[in-house]
């Protein structure tokens, strides 16, 4: 990957306000911004957390089902 590619990605990073950069001195350090991530991931870990009871009493159910089968 090309040193302009990488500039180029990292700046988009910067936009989306996923990567903070840091200068220290001449140097431009840049770290990830943990926010915005976070709160990527509750919202998609809470679309499939509110489903889990429904899904395990429909489990539950089909098991039994095949135990009174056999």
């Amino acid at each position: 990957m090309t040193r302009q590619a990488v500039t180029k990605h990292l700046r988009l990073l910067e936009k989306a306000n996923l990567v903070v950069i840091l200068w220290q001195g001449r140097e431009k350090r840049h770290y990830l911004n943990p926010v915005p991530l976070h709160q990527i991931t509750q919202r998609w870990i809470d679309k499939y957390r509110r489903r889990i009871p429904l899904a395990s009493r429909e489990l539950e159910q089909g098991l039994k089902k095949i135990e009174t089968k056999g």
